[in-house]
């Protein structure tokens, strides 16, 4: 992952997956407010696993890329079968991709199997792979003190919110704000990793008083002074200042044009309503055959006087 498309490429499958629930969420809830209940994962006309064959690929991909393809010798072993320091950061990055991958195909085993709790079971995976993702970037064998570091501190606010997000929405699966609150740090996460990939390894990105050096085979953003180093990490602050503003706006705007593409969708009543309302027709039948039962007996009483007069 400690390359531009390394980041890039995850940052455009979380956007893509962000944005997509996002979408699904909020016209769900437009049509159908009064039951929406939160699926933990949408379905597609083309293919019902689309979007769960997609993470389980990207994961695939992922995993190979940082234990296989990436490393020169296309195995991330020393010659005595440990690990190197300079490939620490690899297991890590496949580690993550792994949660992920868990995640995807338990979610389909769930739906196939028609397991009665498999929502709040494939909300559970979720939130375990988010919380190792936020363990995982938190202990991070890479620098934390560099630029590259302020970019991954608040990444982990980010990946907070989704893990966050996720546990409640097991115990709160009617809640659209939770939902939407998770859908939209999903795909702010893809924001964040396209943004890391552009500005730590593009040379003409890097802050002034800053330059790319290599270490341990890896190209990582060093400052020349602490003044250079301090400016750069206020710069990374700024930045993400303002990609939560416009995620923000972007947000309320597609959820405003979403409510009035789909309004509210006529619900019947259900049956239990329809039976009610039946026994009360049947009561007011019976009331008034009653009333009239009343009125004959008081007419044959009335007759009786009469005759014995």
């Amino acid at each position: 992952m400690g390359t531009l498309v390394g980041h890039v490429a995850p940052g455009f499958g979380f956007l893509v997956v962000g944005l997509w629930h996002l979408i699904n969420h909020i016209k769900l809830h437009s049509l159908h407010p009064s039951s929406y209940v939160a699926p933990p994962w949408f379905p597609t006309p083309v293919f019902r696993y689309l979007e769960l064959i997609l993470i389980i690929l990207g994961s695939l991909a992922s995993i190979a890329m940082e234990l296989v393809i990436g490393p020169e010798t296309h195995q991330p072993f020393d010659t005595d079968g440990t690990i190197p320091s300079n490939h620490l950061h690899n297991f890590e990055h496949a580690s993550i991709s792994l949660t992920f991958l868990i995640y995807a195909a338990f979610a389909i085993a769930f739906d196939r199997i028609k397991l009665r709790q498999r929502a709040g079971m494939t909300q559970l995976l979720g939130a375990v792979a988010f919380g190792q993702q936020l363990l995982l970037f938190h202990l991070h064998s890479a620098d934390h003190m560099g630029v590259e570091g302020q970019y991954h501190w608040l990444l982990q606010i980010v990946i907070a919110v989704s893990l966050a997000t996720t546990l409640i929405g097991i115990w709160l699966p009617r809640s659209f704000m939770v939902s939407f609150v998770r859908s939209m740090s999903i795909a702010f996460q893809g924001v964040w990793f396209i943004v890391m990939g552009f500005m730590l390894w593009t040379p003409s990105l890097i802050p002034k008083g800053c330059f790319m050096n290599s270490e341990e085979g890896h190209q990582v953003v060093r400052c020349r002074s602490g003044e250079a180093l301090d400016r750069a990490k206020s710069l990374v602050n700024i930045q993400f200042s303002w990609y939560v503003a416009a995620m923000a706006l972007f947000s309320m705007l597609l959820y405003l044009f979403l409510t009035k593409r789909y309004p509210e969708a006529p619900e019947y009543l259900p049956l239990v309503e329809e039976g009610v309302q039946e026994e009360d027709e049947d009561l007011e039948s019976q009331r008034k055959l009653e009333e009239s039962d009343s009125f004959v007996h008081a007419g044959k009483g009335m007759r009786a006087m009469e005759l014995e007069r």
